[in-house]
């Protein structure tokens, strides 16, 4: 079901508009549309204003910047490996943030700024390994044995961390594994902000390699005939994309099917260019996954499922649906 371009956009400012609201309205403090919309302008109550400008509103720029972040990732390595099944946390991205965040927590020094240092530090080192070992003769990333290597290193890194889980305290164990359902809970403006500054510059660098992610598509011989430059490009958007997915996991935990969904969802409604495909993932990833928080904190309020709990709930039987439709287009 292809959607023309202003039909898709309205869709797409529908969703966000309608994410962004019961971002705003849910949570454990039932609070009215008016005293939402004054707290908005800096008047009313001041516990209103507190709950909304402090808690709810920056809660919904963090899980819109993750959930873009991580559907974008999603979107450009599937080209980069030609595989539909792509997913950042497929390249062992996952394996190594919990390891590095697991370790900071049983070491005690989980505080706000020391436990996504961790994440990011292990994801980063993750990323360095995977990519040495995806490296074939002559230097050349090969796609294939990349999905291959982030595939070992992620269960290697994986089991290190069931190991380190099984020997720590009751308390450290709790605390890990609450981060490793994911959550977009206690980070704040800070942690918004360090997000949005680790994305701009790669969300850039997969723009400008857009074409090239095209041009694979067409197999790598064509691409190399068009001009393509695809040595380089893989290693630019091998970069970009893991260290945008190690930035959203070190921001907010083990988040999954986000990156593996939503850009199925967007090639089936609009196309493959990812000109047009890497925004309109990164816009759809963001509402997609506030939506998620959304109801996870509304289902069974006061009290919070993860986020992650509820997008792998969502995510799996819309990713069976997508790749059902996928299949049948494909074979007609």
């Amino acid at each position: 079901m292809r959607l023309g371009r202003a039909t898709f956009a309205l869709a797409l400012a529908g969703a966000v508009v309608l994410a962004v609201l019961l971002g705003l309205f849910t949570g454990g403090a039932h609070l009215r549309i008016g005293e939402v919309a004054a707290a908005l302008t800096g008047a009313g109550d001041p516990s209103a204003r507190g709950i909304v400008l402090g808690l709810r509103l920056p809660r919904v720029a963090l899980g819109f910047l993750v959930g873009g972040v991580l559907a974008a990732s999603g979107a450009a390595l599937q080209a980069l490996v030609r595989n539909p099944l792509a997913d950042p946390y497929l390249l062992g991205l996952s394996g190594g943030s919990s390891l590095g965040a697991v370790l900071a927590i049983t070491a005690g020094v989980a505080s706000a700024w020391a436990l996504p240092a961790a994440a990011f530090a292990g994801a980063l080192v993750t990323v360095a390994v995977v990519y040495r070992l995806a490296l074939v003769a002559g230097n050349v990333l090969d796609g294939r044995v990349l999905l291959l290597a982030g595939v070992v290193v992620g269960a290697f890194a994986g089991a290190l961390t069931s190991g380190v889980l099984a020997v720590s305290g009751t308390s450290g164990m709790r605390t890990a594994m609450l981060w490793l359902l994911g959550g977009l809970g206690g980070v704040g403006w800070r942690g918004t902000l360090a997000l949005a500054a680790y994305a701009a510059p790669a969300i850039a660098v997969l723009l400008h390699e857009a074409r090239t992610l095209d041009l694979l598509a067409l197999g790598e011989e064509p691409a190399r005939y068009l001009g393509a430059d695809l040595a380089r490009s893989r290693r630019r958007v091998y970069v970009a994309a893991s260290l945008l997915a190690a930035a959203a996991v070190a921001a907010a935990g083990i988040i999954g099917f986000v990156g593996l969904v939503v850009p199925h969802a967007v090639r089936l409604l609009r196309g493959h260019a990812h000109r047009a495909l890497l925004p309109a993932a990164f816009v759809l990833g963001g509402a997609f996954l506030v939506l998620a928080d959304a109801l996870g904190r509304g289902l069974f309020s006061p009290l919070e499922l993860p986020v992650g709990v509820i997008t792998a709930v969502v995510g799996v039987p819309l990713f069976a649906v997508l790749l059902r439709r996928s299949a049948a287009r494909q074979a007609a």
